[in-house]
């Protein structure tokens, strides 16, 4: 084969590589598109609840299989019951306030301006409050109590 031959030949190769690369941008571009156009918020939501299914069967027997899961599988669902305990000891306390409110509300005879308001305010969420700090040291309580 002549010199000529072989550059020829290479230029040619190098014309069809050019042409594979432009033909796999396109078809990269076009893959972009339409996968970011078929991700709809309702698949997006599904796909978020089966990943957090599939992980949260994984994780427990990940655990498992690598020894000392009793401790791990405790851990991990009294972390579970104190974050429901304090959502629970949360709406609990809202309740309270908006109960509170309520009562000051009806036991205080009508004042006129914005004073009433101020202290009937304070008093829902001062018993919120309380409220809210004997939950989380429950939750806490039995969080330390499991772990042990």
């Amino acid at each position: 084969m002549s010199f000529d031959k072989l550059i020829a030949k290479v230029t040619q190769a190098e014309d069809a590589l050019e042409a594979n690369e432009r033909r796999v941008g396109a078809d990269l571009r076009q893959l972009k598109q339409s996968w970011k156009a078929s991700w709809t918020p309702t698949r997006i939501m599904v796909a978020g609840v089966v990943t957090g299914f599939l992980v949260g069967r994984a994780e427990p027997l990940r655990s498992a299989a690598r020894g000392g899961s009793v401790v791990r599988i405790v851990s991990l669902l009294s972390g579970l019951f104190a974050s429901t305990a304090a959502t629970h000891a949360a709406s609990e306390a809202e309740q309270a306030a908006d109960t509170a409110s309520d009562v000051a509300t009806a036991a205080t005879p009508e004042v006129p301006g914005s004073a009433h308001d101020a202290a009937a305010a304070a008093a829902s969420e001062r018993i919120a409050h309380e409220r809210l700090l004997r939950h989380a040291a429950a939750a806490r309580q039995t969080n330390a109590e499991s772990v042990d």
